[in-house]
């Protein structure tokens, strides 16, 4: 029995450790926040990447979702023959996440009225069964998420007299309780939608904007309250998420409506910032025991090239102790101080240097994944000392075109020790498991 119980111990001592893995259900993962929390993930990336598979895809800027053995993204692909001029089609696209094979897609006819007719922007939001997400145009669907079977549909412009903006719908929708919360852009206070996220039943709307912009809601809980922020063009506003009513709102005029990332929180100083491509960033403070604010400090340059702090165009600063990490408008990776917004350092390392460049950061552990759109994976790390890279791999092929360059600006989902990357051609699944 003695020697039973030593082989027993024996034999647990020899299993493999066993790493917590997570699904990547929506824009910027789990918390919505951007950070990669599983364990036994690489800590320098291979020269040569483990591509378990590829699958082919059609155009668009929408990034992956996944939950589970199942990958879902939209993308464009040209109409059938003998389709009415002008028409091509979006589709939701379900994918398995072992092998990349088609497992549904659902297809829907688009004319596109915007600029950069490129394909689908939105990130699926998946939750309890059921995809969230809607085409370029305003077409919104909630599917089944099994087997892509429609569940119910809005239509922005149809139902709610969206008046199409610049570069269509983008702004991922977040699923809050029982309510699914959309920025519309609709006339008649239908800038921010709630709809009952089973039915499709309209529970409230709130705000009034001419362009909505593309920033995705987030819920924060500060001042004693559950607060819904609502970044646009036109001003940041703090919401009751169970009712619409506004809580406080600050006038913030954004150039072009490029108000597209997400208003971010650092909760030990209640501390929420926003920027934008022209007009740079703003620091509120929130107080502490109601839902009130005020702004700490806000950028002077409503330049692109003459900037101050930090210029954001699509990448969600990211927020580490007393310093703030983010892409600038040319492609400037700047570290700025948080109390301040005083520019502390940057570089063109990571990204390379042009109007719009971009990248993604994503942080794991005491390190960065970096995303750019050369299509390149790095990790680094970042401190107020700078940028110290790691290593970099060629992800994904950048198959789109901005000024004059190749470019992917898709943003990747890391999940199950993998990272799921797509361009305007296929998706790709890299294995990132230690070994």
């Amino acid at each position: 029995m003695r020697c039973g119980f030593i082989l027993t111990l024996l034999t647990i001592g020899l299993l493999p450790t066993v790493a917590w893995t997570d699904d990547w259900p929506q824009w910027l993962g789990p918390q919505r926040d951007g950070v990669w929390r599983e364990s036994g993930i690489v800590k320098t990336l291979p020269k040569q990447l483990k591509v378990l598979w590829r699958a082919p895809l059609g155009a668009g800027y929408s990034g992956p979702s996944v939950v589970g053995d199942r990958i879902y993204v939209m993308d464009k692909v040209p109409a059938p023959e003998g389709s009415p001029k002008g028409i091509e089609h979006e589709r939701i696209v379900c994918l398995d996440a072992n092998t990349g094979e088609s497992v549904w897609r659902h297809v829907f006819p688009t004319r596109y009225e915007v600029g950069y007719a490129s394909g689908p922007r939105m990130t699926p939001t998946v939750h309890a069964g059921k995809l969230y997400a809607a085409g370029a145009m305003g077409q919104f669907f909630c599917l089944q998420a099994d087997d892509g079977k429609i569940l119910w549909t809005k239509h922005y412009g149809k139902e709610y007299g969206w008046e199409i903006n610049s570069w269509g719908v983008a702004s991922a929708p977040l699923v809050d309780g029982q309510k699914l919360l959309c920025l519309v852009g609709g006339k008649d206070n239908a800038c921010v939608v709630a709809f009952d996220k089973d039915t499709g039943k309209e529970l409230w709307r709130s705000l009034q904007a001419a362009d909505p912009g593309y920033a995705p809601p987030i819920v924060y809980n500060e001042g004693g309250r559950r607060q819904l922020m609502i970044f646009t063009p036109f001003f940041l506003a703090s919401l009751d998420p169970e009712t619409g009513k506004k809580y406080w709102e600050q006038e913030y005029k954004a150039n072009a409506s490029l108000t597209i990332a997400q208003p971010i929180l650092e909760p030990d100083r209640r501390l929420l910032f926003v920027s934008s491509f022209y007009n740079g960033g703003m620091m509120m403070r929130l107080d502490a025991n109601e839902p009130k604010a005020s702004v700490l400090w806000r950028g002077q340059s409503d330049s692109e090239i003459k900037t101050d702090g930090l210029h954001s165009l699509m990448c969600t600063a990211v927020i580490r102790g007393d310093h703030i990490y983010g892409i600038g408008s040319y492609g400037q990776l700047r570290c700025i101080e948080l109390e301040t917004g005083k520019r502390v350092w940057e570089t063109f390392a990571a990204t390379g240097h042009g109007r719009w460049w971009n990248a993604f950061i994503i942080p794991h552990e005491d390190r960065y994944f970096i995303h750019n759109e050369q299509g390149e994976l790095i990790i680094a790390h970042l401190s107020p000392d700078g940028y110290k890279e790691d290593s970099r791999v060629q992800l994904i092929a950048p198959t789109g075109k901005v000024q004059g360059r190749d470019m992917v600006w898709s943003h990747p989902a890391f999940a199950h020790q993998r990272v799921f990357a797509r361009n305007d051609k296929e998706m790709v699944c890299v294995d990132l498991a230690a070994q």
